[in-house]
């Protein structure tokens, strides 16, 4: 019976101790095998771990040796990743992050054209690429990938992300965690265009403090310093939200969906008066949703 190609991703992406488990190899190699017959342009963007820098070249460095350019994102949320590879035209999106995982770990996650995280047949098949031993093709000359940046990243995922805004926040108070990772630059920027007032919190990363004792994963701290106002804490790669509100009781996940779809509901605007959600979302949410008429 023939044996089944061994697994590199996860749940969420490839993870892994940072030049351990997680070397520069693997994520030069990784980049070769989903650049193989990739037409256009790939985007790369980061947390702030120290080991980001390394596998963002190495990534940058694979793709290129298969001759699929890459852009350069820098230090940016999750979700602006995923919307700078839809607008761009990229072929794909690479985020650089090991999420709420502490510093030492990172990880790999692709998104793909449409800036929806890519399949897992996709998965499947870079896996299978990279575990085969045929040889890559090298183009040289000008067919070489090159690696250029996106200096406005920021200010344009930031201008994408206020045009939702359909209300002032003006007068608003909140505080923000940055969790020291990829949002400490973005969320900043984005609050002040909106008009918010705004305290920025863990917004001081040194390569090592993302996650440690702050963010979504230990709200604690966020409403320790919220004293009266919103809190708002993200995770390492802003891609995760936990709230406080403005009497110091934290808002888990569910509670914040349940609040948007009763809003959109009541506006007559959520799409077909749907929520979808993962199994993890518990009872209660589903009887709120249930006394609502939301599906």
């Amino acid at each position: 019976m023939e044996s089944e190609t061994p697994r590199l991703f996860g749940t969420d992406g490839v993870h892994g101790v940072a030049n351990s488990e997680l070397t520069p190899e693997l994520a030069y190699n990784l980049a070769r095998a989903a650049g193989e017959g990739v037409d256009r342009h790939v985007v790369i963007g980061r947390d702030t771990r120290r080991s980001g820098p390394m596998l963002d070249a190495a990534l940058a460095a694979g793709f290129n040796a298969v001759g699929v350019d890459t852009v350069d994102l820098g230090i940016v949320p999750a979700g602006a990743v995923s919307r700078l590879a839809r607008d761009s035209g990229a072929s794909l999106g690479v985020v650089v992050s090991a999420s709420h995982n502490p510093a030492e770990d990172n990880g790999i996650k692709f998104f793909g054209a449409d800036g929806a995280k890519i399949t897992d047949e996709r998965e499947r098949m870079i896996e299978a690429r990279y575990f085969s031993d045929e040889s890559y093709a090298r183009p040289v000359a000008g067919n070489v990938g090159i690696q250029t940046v996106m200096a406005d990243a920021i200010d344009r995922y930031v201008d994408k992300v206020s045009k939702t805004v359909e209300y002032s926040m003006h007068g608003l108070e909140f505080v923000v965690d940055c969790a020291n990772g990829a949002a400490f630059l973005a969320a900043p920027a984005l609050f002040e265009k909106v008009g918010a007032t705004v305290t920025i919190v863990a917004n001081s990363p040194d390569g090592m403090n993302i996650n440690d004792g702050v963010g979504a994963t230990h709200p604690e701290f966020v409403a320790q310093q919220a004293k009266g106002k919103v809190g708002l804490a993200f995770d390492g790669d802003a891609d995760r939200l936990i709230a406080v509100d403005e009497d110091g009781e934290i808002v888990n996940g569910d509670v914040i969906m349940a609040i948007f779809a009763a809003f959109q509901h009541e506006r007559g605007k959520l799409k077909d008066d749907k929520v979808v959600v993962t199994v993890m979302s518990n009872l209660g949410f589903h009887q709120a949703m249930e006394r609502l008429g939301v599906e």
